[in-house]
């Protein structure tokens, strides 16, 4: 197994949250005092990427996607991802529903591997 792997374990210096603060600043003390908010607790696109490298190190090349699609996905409001998830669900969209919404994908928010993956649902 890779030796960065976990990375909260192995490399938590290295790691923030989407505000910028240290990952080991997310305690349960600091979660008490008000002192971290729900920002603090997702996932960075950097952190999804990082884990995407160590995948494909280990030869886990669908793994290492899928982790770069949902760093791509950090990029939408959860709302939109429902929404998507849901128009991607069996007979609740067309072929053209799917394009338009791989259009704004990468029109909107430069998600590409996501918008390929509406693409090929489409199909």
């Amino acid at each position: 197994m890779n030796e960065d792997y976990p990375l909260a374990e192995k490399h938590p210096d290295q790691l923030r949250t989407p505000t910028g603060r240290p990952f080991a600043a997310i305690t349960l003390h600091a979660a008490v005092a008000g002192e971290i908010g729900m920002e603090d607790l997702r996932i960075t696109p950097e952190a999804l990427e990082w884990q995407a490298r160590i995948a494909e190190s280990e030869g886990r090349t669908q793994l290492a996607e899928n982790l770069r699609r949902a760093a791509e996905l950090t990029r939408l409001p959860d709302e939109r991802i429902l929404e998507i998830y849901e128009a991607l669900r069996p007979g609740r969209s067309d072929k053209a529903a799917l394009e338009r919404l791989a259009d704004e994908l990468e029109r909107d928010y430069g998600a590409f591997r996501c918008a390929r993956l509406l693409r090929d649902a489409a199909v």
